[in-house]
């Protein structure tokens, strides 16, 4: 059964551990992403997301390049078995030649600092995706699940006199005054110039008011790449089954997350939240019986979640589908879930 998914944070792993001087990579590792598993687990595109915490990073901007210099380093070394995609035409190259077709994708809007030319920088650099938020409000929108200003403040501490954290603790504690909780003024201006550039608006992370921002004015489909089912656990960062049929009907996708704590609320006796192959499955069929079949995709999460998985990483994606054939889903509904429907989303977007 062959495989696409829709967000990893591998490469922001890899740059992360080469910093601390571990000489890790893409081909091999102990990570739950690297080449020869999504080899193993048939997989035929993994997104890349390059993340930056902004509360952390003095410059995330800077951050983000040196992450996708480093991504594209990667690239030229394993030329052979995976090649970065910038249309859809080259994913299907790729697919007929047997390599790995590689999205990039950014996870925190901020990282343009608020302009427009940046965007179009990191859309040169072959960025295709690209979410509104991550855990902080910032100059585009709101968060699903902000993050304390105190982890904020104390994040930024020693940094007083730098001008852009300065600011951005400002435009956070406004943040918390705006009577609407959704995409800003410029967050609009930015989603107009995605879908002209050829960038997907990803709407994980983002506020339901900020998704229904996005679906009130996107004029193409649109993504939400690692988000599950708040009908089944009550996490913000999940999407309710209204949003759920509205993204579906825009023609967007939605890939299924396998964070323990956004698969269930209920922790073990040990009062730990393990992913649980059944669960992911159950969000699966959830979002197929809300939004049909077609909207449903592959948005592990993995090298961004913890440890305590039962689909331990990418290599064993059979152990999933044999979980949805035991849900009553039959191969080709399967098949549509693990890639045919993302193929199909890229085929329509990435021109």
């Amino acid at each position: 059964m062959f495989a696409a998914d829709m967000h990893c944070d591998t490469i922001s792993k890899l740059y992360e551990e080469q910093k601390r001087g571990n000489p890790v990579n893409l081909y091999e590792n102990n990570f739950q992403v690297d080449l020869n598993k999504l080899k193993r687990g048939q997989y035929l595109l993994q997104n890349f997301a390059v993340f930056t915490d902004i509360g952390t990073e003095k410059d995330p901007c800077r951050h983000a390049r040196d992450q996708i210099a480093l991504f594209q380093s990667e690239m030229r070394k394993n030329n052979a078995r995976v090649r970065q995609v910038k249309n859809a035409d080259e994913i299907e190259i790729n697919r007929r030649e047997g390599r790995i077709s590689a999205v990039l994708t950014l996870e925190e809007g901020e990282i343009c600092g608020g302009r427009l030319e940046t965007l179009e920088e990191f859309y040169e650099a072959g960025v295709r995706m690209m979410t509104f938020t991550w855990n902080y409000p910032n100059s585009l929108g709101y968060p699903a699940e902000p993050a304390p200003f105190t982890a904020l403040s104390k994040s930024v501490t020693g940094y007083e006199d730098n001008t852009r954290l300065s600011s951005l603790k400002s435009a956070y504690q406004t943040a918390y005054l705006r009577p609407k909780k959704g995409l800003t003024s410029l967050g609009i201006e930015f989603l107009a110039e995605m879908e002209r550039l050829g960038i997907i608006p990803d709407v994980s992370h983002l506020s339901d008011e900020g998704i229904r921002d996005v679906c009130r004015l996107a004029t193409k489909p649109f993504c939400a790449s690692h988000s599950n089912a708040r009908s089944l656990c009550g996490r913000g960062r999940n999407l309710p089954d209204d949003l759920i049929r509205t993204i579906s009907q825009k023609g967007g996708i939605i890939g299924v997350n396998y964070y323990g704590p956004f698969l269930s609320d209920k922790p073990n006796e040990d009062d730990i939240f393990f992913s649980r192959i059944k669960d992911i499955a159950q969000h699966i069929c959830h979002i197929s019986d809300i939004g049909g079949i077609y909207c449903i995709g592959l948005g592990s999460d993995f090298d961004g979640i913890d440890g305590n998985l039962e689909l331990e990483n990418c290599s064993q994606m059979e152990l999933l589908a044999h979980e949805l054939q035991k849900c009553g889903l039959h191969t080709n509904e399967i098949e549509q879930i693990f890639y045919r429907n993302a193929l199909n989303f890229y085929q329509e977007l990435l021109e």
